[in-house]
């Protein structure tokens, strides 16, 4: 004889009749009874506990939103910009507006800003069809556009290499008419005193002076002949 303690129900089990098998069975069905019982109490507390862990999650999350705010708009800038850094490698281009007209200028002969490797070297050594900075020596460009480098340089593709800036048209017309001995006062930025762009020829000018200016800089160029240009 066996005695079973099963959910605090007695079964009496004799193992050596037949009756043992419904006395298991009936042992079986309590089981089953009482893990449905179980069972259907942990259903109860699923609202529950499910309710408890999202009230947990928000509360996390607001105080982390009110500790470290997200401020999308500057991730996405700062995303923008490292793409265009990253597009821009290998070039210095200058950083200040430029005015349309030189613009115009430069594409119109096909001129390319200095590269980082190119920046600093010396005229004579730098490729035909690029532009840079330097002040009346021109004897290497610089890629950044500056109070140390305020005059704007075109090497053509030609290899000419020429001084960029603005003019009175009265100067500028004693240039065109090919003149002697003469004065033109360049400025690096268009005002009423110097309206006109133009460009003229490193090699024609005689002797150049910067002076400060409250627009920057002018250039005093000092023609004696144009020369003939060979064709």
């Amino acid at each position: 004889m066996v005695v079973v303690q099963v959910f605090d129900s007695f079964v009496v089990e004799d193992a050596d009749d037949g009756a043992g098998g419904v006395y298991g069975q009936q042992c079986l069905f309590l089981l089953e009874g009482g893990l449905r019982r179980i069972l259907s109490g942990m259903k109860r507390w699923y609202p529950s506990l499910i309710t408890v862990l999202l009230v947990l999650g928000m509360s996390a999350y607001l105080i982390v939103r009110w500790n470290y705010p997200i401020n999308f708009a500057d991730i996405w800038s700062r995303d923008n910009q490292a793409k265009n850094t990253q597009s821009d490698v290998g070039k210095t281009p200058d950083v200040k507006a430029v005015p349309k007209d030189i613009l115009e200028r430069r594409q119109k002969h096909h001129l390319r800003p200095l590269t980082e490797l190119e920046d600093g070297t010396k005229i004579q050594n730098l490729p035909n069809g690029i532009y840079g900075f330097s002040m009346c020596s021109v004897v290497s460009l610089s890629a950044t556009h500056d109070d140390t480098f305020p005059l704007e340089i075109h090497k053509h593709h030609d290899g000419i290499v020429y001084y960029i800036g603005y003019a009175s048209d009265e100067h500028v017309g004693k240039y065109l008419a090919l003149e002697k001995n003469f004065h033109i006062l360049m400025s690096t930025h268009s005002s009423e005193r110097t309206p006109t762009l133009f460009e003229i020829p490193v090699e024609f000018v005689s002797k150049c002076e910067s002076h400060p200016s409250k627009d920057g800089y002018l250039f005093d160029l000092f023609i004696v002949a144009i020369p003939e240009l060979q064709t």
